[in-house]
């Protein structure tokens, strides 16, 4: 008897992606799975539950989660679902573990074996499997487009019989995956771009897109940057300095467009009031760290809210905005780590704790909690 993969249909409001495709229910069905994508789980995405039949899934209910060897998830399970799963069972998702150590300790006590797919190493290994490289750069682009929404000009210059309309002036700062992604859409919609980041390699990244580069590039900037490629967390010192080169500039800009996060970190506050209130009015400001305390002073979570005359846009799931293209990214994510766990013999599961992706993203296995950075806790059983 095949083992068998279950969809989930996410119950978080916010969320509107689906960890399933198509194209992936046929990969799963290759790979020797029995899938079963629960009733209504594409609906957001735009993928009806005749496509994923037309694939080779089966159209099921909550109550299928107990047969379910594998599970595949946007979100955390919630305690109600984790209750409904099967000892044993794998459940792959964005887990958002930093500061849910209780959550996973449900996992754990469940007897789940759970995956957090943004814990993924950034190693070419595992390219295809980055998760929040595929997701941030959509909400990098999404944050483009709502910024033009709220906009009341235009982006790009336009020069016609009655007059010149100036190119609008957009700022990103944080020039990771989603950074990049916010300027060659905002080049694209014709402004002028300019682009900061603490890591010396972003200043090319950022030229090489047509935007200008704006930091202190001291000693502490040339070594600003961990060995997993991520922001070091910066001085005091450096910070000060920064700060003052930032607020001149962003004096200047119509739309400034904030990326900058740490794993595990509270999000770093790069805008101030004072920042926003040497804005013009009717500006905009973009805040894509908002749900880890944000990068704007004044960002509230999921809402648009006038700070200093200025619109600072806090939308919640970002990537879930446009969650038709980041459902297909994000299950083509999910099915290839999957795939490494089948054996290309037998076409059944075959786990192995000591492979290197496995270690890094397992949070959860045989009744504990296995990642070292969460805790090796027994569950309480």
């Amino acid at each position: 008897m095949s083992e068998i993969v279950f969809v989930a249909k996410e119950t978080d409001p916010n969320e509107g992606r689906v960890a399933a495709s198509p194209d992936t229910v046929k990969k799963l069905k290759g790979l020797g799975f029995d899938v079963v994508v629960e009733a209504g789980a594409g609906f957001l995405s735009r993928i009806p539950d005749a496509e994923f039949e037309k694939s080779g899934a089966r159209i099921g209910t909550t109550a299928d989660y107990r047969a379910a060897d594998v599970v595949l998830k946007v979100r955390r399970p919630t305690s109600v679902e984790i209750a409904g799963y099967r000892s044993g069972a794998i459940v792959i998702a964005i887990m958002d573990p930093y500061g849910n150590e209780a959550a996973i300790a449900d996992m754990a006590n469940a007897g789940l074996t759970a995956f957090a797919m943004e814990l993924m190493p950034r190693i070419t290994r595992a390219q295809s499997m980055d998760v929040l490289s595929s997701q941030a750069n959509l909400a990098g682009y999404q944050a483009v487009i709502d910024a033009a929404y709220e906009y009341d000009r235009a982006l790009p210059m336009m020069m016609t019989a009655a007059g010149t309309v100036p190119a609008a002036k957009v700022f990103v700062m944080g020039a990771g995956v989603a950074g990049l992604q916010a300027i060659a859409t905002a080049r694209r919609l014709g402004a002028v771009v300019s682009a900061t980041d603490v890591r010396p390699a972003a200043k090319e990244q950022v030229a090489s897109l047509g935007a200008k580069f704006i930091a202190v590039e001291d000693d502490e900037f040339k070594a600003a940057e961990t060995a997993g490629g991520y922001a070091k967390e910066m001085s005091k010192d450096y910070q000060a300095k920064q700060a003052a080169l930032v607020a001149e500039h962003i004096a200047k800009q119509d739309i400034v467009i904030t990326t900058a996060l740490i794993p595990g970190r509270p999000a770093p506050r790069l805008v101030t009031r004072e920042m926003l209130k040497s804005m013009k009015p009717g500006s905009i400001a973009v805040d894509l760290a908002v749900e880890r305390g944000g990068n704007v002073e004044g960002a509230e979570a999921g809402k648009v809210a006038e700070v200093e005359g200025v619109k600072v846009i806090g939308h919640l799931n970002v990537p879930g905005r446009i969650a038709a293209s980041a459902s297909g990214l994000y299950a083509k994510n999910l099915v290839t780590f999957l795939e490494t766990m089948v054996s290309k013999e037998t076409k059944a599961l075959a786990l192995n704790m000591e492979d290197e992706l496995v270690k890094a993203t397992a949070l959860t296995h045989g009744g504990q909690v296995v990642h070292p950075n969460f805790g090796a806790s027994k569950g309480d059983k």
